[in-house]
């Protein structure tokens, strides 16, 4: 972070505070300085609220000892939940992400938090994050039957995710390793998809069929972007459409 030139103008205390606040992820020297200021005009009682808050997070928030999740406790609650499907583990490189999932209501498995990615030339390698504790952890619970490791689609992730499969198969052949699936946000438009998200899901088209013939074989006879509208909606666009891909297909 570079150094905020001081202003004569403004006294130290505040200085002090502004370069405090650009400390914090996404926050630069306006931002900070609005915060800074916007301090000062708050109730003593809230900025005494907000220092105690700062003091107790590091002293009340730890790992959870099965998962690595942030907690208060030993055990945290998802883990405690016996409601939960404990034969699958998603594998995800910070709390927030636990957050996410968990908003979205579609995963009822258990969570394993890294609080980090693989990058050698950051100086990050496997002690540096929780991969370790996810290899025990599988190694010692017979309960589990599959992990998803859902690390971001960066290269970071990509290399996490290669290193945790890597290590999994090595050890535990009966366990399955998957990853999140890949493709386009719903309503969006295959016309500005790039190269690298049509590229992900391609390799599903060996596996669709429609009406007893291979979409495979009925690709040949489709420009790109129908090829990409079958992969990722697994139909094709209209009846007629289809009509006549079939009709050259049985011409062939």
């Amino acid at each position: 972070m570079t150094p905020l030139n001081k202003s004569p103008f403004i006294p130290d205390a505040l200085n002090d505070l502004i370069e405090s606040f650009r400390l914090l992820p996404s926050i630069g020297p306006k931002t900070a300085q609005r915060l800074a200021f916007a301090t000062l005009k708050m109730p003593d009682d809230q900025v005494k609220s907000i220092s105690e808050s700062l003091s107790e997070i590091k002293n009340r928030i730890i790992f959870c000892q099965i998962c690595q999740n942030i907690s208060e406790n030993s055990k945290c609650d998802i883990c405690l939940n016996e409601s939960r499907d404990r034969s699958i583990v998603c594998v995800v490189e910070e709390a927030m992400d636990v957050y996410v999932l968990e908003k979205s209501g579609a995963y009822k498995g258990l969570f394993h938090v890294l609080h980090g990615s693989l990058s050698p030339s950051n100086g990050i390698g496997p002690e540096e994050i929780r991969i370790k504790e996810l290899i025990n952890r599988v190694n010692n619970d017979e309960l589990i039957k599959e992990v998803v490791v859902a690390t971001n689609l960066n290269l970071e992730g990509e290399a996490t995710a290669m290193y945790i499969n890597q290590l999994i198969g090595d050890n535990n052949a009966n366990i399955k390793v998957t990853r999140l699936a890949r493709g386009m946000p719903s309503g969006s438009d295959i016309e500005y998809a790039d190269e690298t998200t049509i590229s992900q899901v391609m390799p599903d088209i060996n596996s669709l069929t429609y009406r007893g013939y291979a979409v495979q074989d009925l690709c040949e006879k489709c420009s790109f972007e129908e090829v990409a509208y079958m992969v990722l909606n697994k139909e094709l666009p209209n009846k007629n459409q289809l009509k006549k891909f079939i009709k050259q297909l049985e011409e062939n």
